[in-house]
């Protein structure tokens, strides 16, 4: 009889095997120079593979250099970027975890400026850059004007997505997630809220959605077929006549026999808008999905506690759980929260002596 699940059992996506149901989520540090991954991304990542978290992911890593949200991102348009984040991926690989990237492209939202620094733009004067969108709809007053993309630069841009995936590849890494939620470009394509195109990308569902369906073909069209691919959505924009919950279900239907394994539900971020913020309020988007789209997903925001997260696992409302802030402040949150559901923590033998 198989064991019951919990968020201390491993979970197989294709053939990486996952040691539990903690994920990293992506979180940007705005700590890297033209790209690069340094010191700092050595030992943020590594620590959180020693903490006993089965998949890392790095923070949105842009596939082209205006594609980063600020000038200090990580980015993987170049093959020394990969070459540089060899090295993390080899370190969070020897500690029993699965090291993963998120590749990204920030779209409207790109070219701002650290959040501990005023998070606002960055004109060219200051380093930055004019972004671009599907169309030339800024994110909100005070914020750059994007140029509205060509169709031929929509093609490049997805090529971009797969260049990426395969540096990523050579690079070690087990796992990709694409982003296409937090109002970046891919979301940017999928809510009529910002996208006004009149082409074949613009208007329809089925049009919206077209450039991630491309994205995610070209990715899976480089990434090996043993190796697992996630999508990460924002399943609402929490705003009357934007991305819907029910276009987030038909997405991942779509996406899901295009070789997506697991769908990372989050929310909003396209527009600024007021979010019932709260434990686990995200955390029905991942059921609904999981359930009418009969594909893997993960929950994330505001999952804190040992038994929260046990309990969404154990209930069937998402297959693992994205950790982001909570890491930050416990990047050893795994071990402790083992210990405190009975399971075996998955301690690195050097710090046995302590459990």
């Amino acid at each position: 009889m198989a064991e019951p699940t919990h968020l201390f059992s491993p979970l197989q996506l294709r053939d990486v095997r996952l040691r539990n149901r903690v994920f990293v989520s992506p979180m940007c540090m705005y700590s890297s120079t033209d790209g690069f991954a340094n010191d700092w991304h050595l030992v943020h990542l590594g620590s959180l593979a020693a903490g006993g978290s089965a998949l890392v992911l790095t923070e949105a890593t842009a596939v082209l250099p205006e594609g980063r949200i600020s000038p200090w991102d990580l980015g993987l348009w170049d093959d020394r970027h990969g070459e540089v984040l060899g090295r993390i991926v080899r370190f969070v690989e020897g500690q029993g975890a699965a090291a993963g990237i998120q590749l990204a492209h920030a779209g409207r939202k790109a070219s701002t400026n650290r959040p501990w620094d005023g998070g606002g733009p960055v004109d060219a004067a200051g380093g930055g850059w004019q972004p671009v969108a599907p169309s030339a709809v800024p994110f909100d007053a005070g914020h750059l004007e994007p140029r509205a993309l060509t169709i031929e630069e929509i093609a490049a841009t997805v090529k971009a997505f797969a260049a990426a995936a395969r540096r990523a590849l050579d690079a070690g890494c087990q796992t990709v997630e694409i982003h296409a939620a937090h109002g970046y470009l891919l979301h940017q394509f999928l809510s009529p809220l910002s996208n006004r195109r009149d082409d074949r990308y613009g208007g329809s569902f089925e049009n919206r959605s077209r450039v991630v369906r491309e994205v995610v073909e070209a990715v899976r069209g480089v990434w090996p077929e043993r190796l697992p691919l996630l999508l990460r959505i924002s399943a609402t924009d929490w705003t009357e006549g934007g991305w819907s919950p029910e276009e987030s279900v038909a997405l991942s239907r779509a996406v899901k026999p295009l070789g997506v394994d697991l769908v990372d539900c989050s929310s909003g971020g396209l527009v600024p808008a007021r979010i019932p913020a709260g434990p686990s309020y995200q955390v029905p988007f991942a059921e609904r999905i999981r359930r009418e789209a009969g594909v893997a997903t993960g929950a994330v925001g505001l999952i804190s506690e040992p038994e929260q997260a046990d309990g969404i696992v154990r209930a069937g409302q998402a297959d693992a759980v994205f950790l982001a802030r909570e890491l930050l402040r416990n990047p050893r949150w795994p071990l402790t929260a083992a210990k405190k559901l009975g399971h075996p923590p998955p301690v690195p033998k050097q710090y046995l002596r302590a459990f």
